[in-house]
């Protein structure tokens, strides 16, 4: 038996595809061993968000080459499709897969297809099912269309085939992924409310979240009808970036804080003030003055108070318009405003967990053990704890907060 082993880095989306992967060698008939462990095939799942994604990722290859140096290894993701040559050129690389072969992957022979159906097992409470790939946007700092193509969808039809083949495993909790999930549906007759519907329908899973999606496609008419008593829950992952009209405008997103503003206010008009928001900000990008950095700190302070802010540094990326800018930001400067971001979010977060206190909520308990505990989330995505009981596992139990 030839033995295969995985290492993953980047998005979600990544952790769907290469599970999928793994599902594929495990039923031909390969063994899985850990990382850390000779094997005649390792496959790096590499991501190329920023410099040090794409170091990470070269150091991976190399550990796997010290640790078998007669062993194929397969690389993929999007470290893959920018700088191919690059890596084809890398000591036991055998084969380089682009966002157009991920198919071929388990096998060479396999018909093309616009887009590689995939989505995660190996954790009995929450799977994540990939919806949607690439992006038509364009952002003047992002790598993504080049990395992962053009936007493109999966056929209703075969998600929710997955979601069927996801509660047959016993799963309960689906997060949808893409890498612009709202845009699903660009190009073909069926729609995200389409899906989200189709996706309700599916028995055995109790919950879904939708792991991001831009603010302008956020509809009234997808928030009415998740509001109208359905299995996606009050948690929303929405990436703002910048705070600033200034910034918004020059790197190319397709809406400004007043837009994102009432879309926020929409959501908690509908859902209620427990409604939990995931907020993306990049920090750093040229042109970023402390002044228009004080704007983002100002509008996410006094105006979106989400329950999380996801901080990412700008990481200068060949071949974006951003990337030949002039006015770059220091990195001593861009680790500052880091800081002090992720000093508002434990602030903005320890208020909203404080403003959910004595309400009663379901959790779907972990089976992770530590220190003779357990955990789990609510709906709205807030950690719970309690002593260690094994026929709690992949349950649900309403809990006062």
């Amino acid at each position: 038996m030839s033995k295969i082993a995985f290492a993953t880095l980047g998005c979600k989306l990544n952790y769907a595809e290469t599970s999928t992967y793994r599902r594929g060698f495990e039923a031909a008939g390969w063994e899985v061993v850990p990382w850390t462990q000779p094997a005649d095939v390792y496959l790096v799942n590499t991501c190329a968000v920023t410099a040090v994604a794409e170091k990470k990722s070269r150091n991976l290859i190399r550990r796997a080459h010290s640790l078998s140096p007669d062993a194929r290894i397969l690389v993929t993701g999007c470290y893959a499709q920018l700088r191919r040559p690059e890596l084809e050129q890398m000591p036991g690389v055998w084969r380089v897969y682009g966002a157009d072969e991920k198919h071929k992957i388990l096998n060479d022979n396999t018909i093309e297809t616009s887009v590689f159906s995939a989505y995660s097992t190996g954790e009995r409470t929450r799977s994540f099912l990939k919806v949607q790939d690439g992006c038509d946007n364009f952002c003047a700092y992002c790598t993504v269309p080049f990395a992962r193509g053009r936007s493109r969808s999966l056929p209703i039809c075969e998600v929710v085939r997955n979601a069927r083949e996801i509660a047959a495993s016993g799963v309960r909790e689906v997060v949808l992924t893409g890498v612009n999930t709202g845009d699903f549906g660009r190009g073909t007759s069926e729609s995200f409310l389409d899906l989200l519907k189709a996706l309700n329908e599916v028995p055995g899973i109790d919950r879904y979240r939708i792991s991001s999606i831009e603010p302008n496609l956020i509809t009234e008419e997808i928030v009415d009808w998740i509001a109208s008593g359905t299995k996606f829950q009050p948690h929303f992952h929405i990436p703002l970036q910048s705070g600033s009209d200034t910034l918004l405008k020059k790197v190319g997103r397709r809406y400004d804080t007043a837009l994102f503003a009432s879309r926020i206010d929409y959501i908690r008009s509908r859902m209620g003030s427990g409604v939990f928001f995931g907020i993306d900000v990049i920090v750093g990008l040229p042109g970023e003055t402390e002044e228009l950095f004080q704007e983002t700190v100002a509008f996410l302070r006094d105006v979106v108070r989400p329950a999380f802010i996801h901080v990412f540094p700008y990481s200068r990326r060949p071949g974006t318009r951003a990337a030949e800018w002039p006015d770059q930001v220091p990195e001593i400067v861009k680790k500052e405003r880091v800081d002090a971001l992720e000093a508002l979010c434990s602030q903005l977060h320890d208020e909203f967990v404080r403003s959910c206190k004595g309400q009663r909520a379901q959790v779907l308990w972990e089976s992770a053990r530590k220190d003779g505990m357990m955990g789990g989330y609510t709906g709205n995505y807030i950690r719970v704890e309690r002593p260690w009981d094994a026929s709690r596992v992949n349950t649900l139990e309403e809990v006062v907060l």
